[in-house]
């Protein structure tokens, strides 16, 4: 069977029709991309905005993450805390609660199947010193997000809950109860049917491998070798954003996820954060989908390549079986990798770097909660 190639032109009814007078291309149609091209469309309703996605799907960390709507644990804040500024540590958490709102307000609770079921944090036994550090500041961390939030008793110690969850090799737990869990399929479904009512037009299997620029237009280079031109052009591409800019500060990270087949008396509900984070898990219905352990392999998870890993695969399936639902039978439906763009500080990169070519990447795994301000933030860098 031959295999499909792009003809290395586009034609000129191609040319003329479908990428005539573009004023903004969008790179990647990611929870970023799309709020960009949503917001340019709210902002500039006449401009011919086009969303180039490299993927059949919106490939990357979109729909491929384990849809957490959370803003912070207390051990990421306290080591958080060591290295920043309390100022730049709630500028960021506020950031991450607002960017949530703005996600449920443009998309509706219903329709990202939102539930708030609590977000905890699990302790072991030997990580008894940093459990107490967290119970010493929750008096004040409940200020600090009162402060953001309106609402009192944020986080709660709720250890006897451990037997009801029936964890084991758990002995402390901390909720964080204004957290909840989405669908992020039906995230970016609700996104794109968003930005195709609003007139953004949107290519799919489009991969753009360089771009050049002068003062009236940007010059977009295909992997087939057709020339795209629009006026400005946003990269939204995150993990993938190196592949354009080598030298822009993010780094990509793959992270490995499973999800069971339902689980007959499945205990708990909510998500769930174990060692520092490193591990996360929750309910999907009456599955369970488990993902994590890139600390594992750090400079072997530093890579934009999806795929899974043996040693990272038998950790998710031995956390599985001797903490989170000990003495139980499960069988995993499947297993799948997300790519992620992170740094050495947890900032977006919301910049211009050309005069009519502006970036807007760097979730550091919160995309969920922070992509809808920086797509839009990106957006209005533009105009």
């Amino acid at each position: 069977m031959t295999t499909f190639r792009p003809p290395e032109t586009l034609s000129y009814w191609e040319r003329e029709t479908f990428f005539r007078h573009l004023d903004v291309a969008v790179i990647g149609s990611g929870i970023v991309g799309l709020n960009a091209a949503i917001r340019l469309k709210e902002l500039r309703p006449h401009w011919n905005v086009a969303m180039l996605e490299r993927g059949v799907l919106p490939f990357g960390a979109s729909t491929r993450n384990a849809g957490f709507a959370c803003f912070g644990s207390m051990t990421e804040l306290l080591d958080d805390l060591e290295k920043n500024s309390e100022a730049e540590v709630w500028a960021l958490v506020e950031r991450r609660w607002r960017g949530l709102q703005r996600l449920r307000e443009r998309v509706g609770d219903d329709r990202l199947e939102y539930q708030e079921l609590g977000g905890y944090e699990l302790f072991k036994p030997e990580e008894r010193v940093i459990f107490e550090q967290c119970a010493d500041k929750i008096v004040d961390f409940n200020k600090k997000l009162n402060e953001i939030t309106g609402q009192l008793n944020t986080y709660q110690i709720v250890s006897p809950a451990i037997k009801k969850f029936g964890f084991k090799n758990i002995n402390q737990l901390i909720v964080n109860r204004l957290e909840g869990q989405i669908h992020t399929g039906k995230m970016v479904e609700a996104l794109l049917e968003i930005a195709v009512e609003k007139g953004v037009r949107l290519f799919n299997g489009v991969i753009i491998k360089e771009f050049h620029y002068d003062t009236e237009k940007v010059q977009l280079i295909t992997d087939g070798g057709w020339e795209i031109h629009a006026r400005q052009a946003l990269i939204a591409t995150n993990g993938f954003a190196r592949q354009l800019l080598p030298n822009l500060e993010v780094q990509a990270a793959r992270n490995q996820v499973l999800i069971t087949q339902p689980i007959s008396d499945l205990h708990f509900k909510g998500t769930f954060h174990y060692d520092r984070g490193y591990f996360y898990f929750r309910n999907v219905g009456d599955r369970i989908l488990l993902g994590g352990g890139r600390n594992l392999a750090a400079q072997a998870e530093q890579t934009d390549a999806f795929g899974t890993t043996e040693l990272i695969q038998n950790a998710l399936l031995k956390l599985l079986r001797e903490v989170i639902i000990p003495n139980q039978v499960f069988e995993i439906d499947t297993w799948w990798s997300g790519i992620l763009g992170i740094g050495d500080v947890k900032k977006p990169i919301i910049q211009k770097v050309a005069p009519n070519v502006a970036v807007a990447v760097r979730m550091g795994g919160m995309g969920v909660a922070i992509g809808s301000l920086v797509g839009e933030e990106g957006a209005e860098l533009l105009l």
